[in-house]
């Protein structure tokens, strides 16, 4: 396999997407030990989590990772929510994630604004809910006020996601 090459560029955010192995749908049934994942890497590696959401098979996530490695932190929480899912459900080996995550790096502020909506319209895009408030695993509720109350709703809302990576 090729070694995957990052150029950090520090100072900037990075959108994340990470896949589960096989497109297993095993995310919203242990999305808790996946968020404690995210806590406990936290404390130990000092970044800022800005958006994210959680769907069955994947997640998106920006972070900016101040002074850290990006790759560094989502090995380590990868393999923190490998280690809690092998654990609860009795297995001792076996992959859970695809070996690469998807990153782009947050440009500007523009940028940064369309891939924060990417995220919390996501649900949408998938069909899991009509409007994005109302899927519970995703931090759009912590962005309150600064979206509409009917923004992102399927019959109104054309999302134009070619330039995101899933």
């Amino acid at each position: 396999m090729s070694r995957l090459r990052r150029y950090p560029l520090p100072g900037h955010a990075y959108f994340i997407t990470n896949v589960t192995y096989l497109r297993k749908r095993i995310l919203l049934d242990h999305v808790d030990m996946l968020m404690q994942s995210f806590k406990d890497i936290e404390h130990r590696c000092r970044y800022d989590k800005i958006a994210w959401v959680i769907l069955p098979d994947h997640f998106h996530v920006i972070i900016d990772p101040l002074e850290q490695d990006i790759s560094n932190i989502l090995q380590r929480v990868k393999m923190s929510f490998g280690s809690l899912y092998r654990k609860h459900v009795h297995i001792k080996s076996g992959r859970i994630w695809q070996h690469h995550f998807w990153d782009h790096i947050i440009r500007n502020n523009d940028d940064m604004n369309r891939h924060i909506d990417y995220i919390h319209y996501n649900p949408v895009k998938h069909g899991y809910v009509e409007k994005p408030f109302d899927w519970e695993y995703s931090s759009i509720q912590s962005f309150d006020g600064c979206y509409q109350p009917d923004w992102g709703m399927r019959e109104q809302f054309k999302y134009d996601d070619g330039q995101f990576g899933e």
